[in-house]
C-alpha cells in the first residue's frame, strides 16, 4: 500500500490486521481521487473508518488542508499514527479514537470533503450519513465506499446521491451538498 501521488507520492504505508481491515485497491483509490480532484485544494477532510488512513493522507498528499482521522480499533490509530509520520502530515491531521457514529452525534467540526470506508454489511454507512450531513460545508462531498447491493437513499438532508461507480464486489457512491446558483 503507497501513496498514488502528490507531495507523498511513493511512500509505504502500513495497514492493520483482521478481517474488518481491507484497505482500498489502488486501482479504487486513484478512481476515488479523480472523481473529486478539483475539490481537494484546501480542504477539510474527515477519514472516517479510518483503518490504516491511507485514503486521509493520499487527500493531504493531494493538496487538503487538514485531515481528520477517526476509528475505534487502537491498533488501526496507531499505524495510522505511523501512517501520518511517515507521509510527513503530522502538523496537518488530527486523530481520535473512538466509534466514528459517536464522534459524529459530538463534534462541531464542519468538512469539505467526507471519505467514509467502514466494514462492510454493518450498516455503517446508513447510520453515518444523517449524522455526518450537518457537518458538511455548503461545498461538502461524501464518498462512500461499500459492498456491491447496498442500497443507499438517493438524498439523505442537504446530501444528494450524485454518482454510483462499480468496480468489480466495490462501489462507491458519492453524494454533494448542491450549490446554490
Amino acid at each position: 500500500m503507497r501513496v498514488i501521488t502528490g507531495t507523498a507520492r511513493g511512500r509505504k504505508l502500513r495497514a492493520p490486521e483482521g478481517r474488518d481491515v481491507r484497505p482500498t485497491s489502488d486501482m479504487v483509490k486513484e478512481a476515488v481521487f479523480s472523481i473529486i480532484q478539483f475539490d481537494i485544494e484546501g480542504s477539510e477532510v474527515l477519514d472516517l473508518f479510518s483503518g490504516s488512513g491511507q485514503l486521509g493522507i493520499e487527500a493531504l498528499s493531494r493538496g487538503a488542508n487538514y485531515c481528520r482521522f477517526i476509528d475505534k480499533s487502537r491498533e488501526s490509530i496507531e499505524i495510522t499514527r505511523e501512517n501520518i509520520e511517515t507521509a510527513g502530515f503530522k502538523k496537518r491531521s488530527g486523530l481520535a479514537h473512538m466509534d466514528s457514529l459517536d464522534y459524529l452525534k459530538t463534534t462541531q467540526n464542519k468538512f469539505d470533503i467526507a471519505l467514509l470506508d467502514p466494514p462492510y454489511e454493518k450498516g455503517l454507512i446508513l447510520q453515518a450519513l444523517p449524522l455526518l450531513e450537518r457537518n458538511m460545508t455548503e461545498r461538502g462531498i461524501v464518498v462512500c465506499e461499500h459492498e456491491k447491493g447496498l442500497e443507499l437513499p438517493e438524498t439523505v438532508g442537504r446530501l444528494v446521491r450524485s454518482k454510483d461507480y462499480r468496480y468489480g464486489k466495490i462501489c462507491v457512491t458519492v453524494y454533494r451538498v448542491p450549490r446554490e446558483e
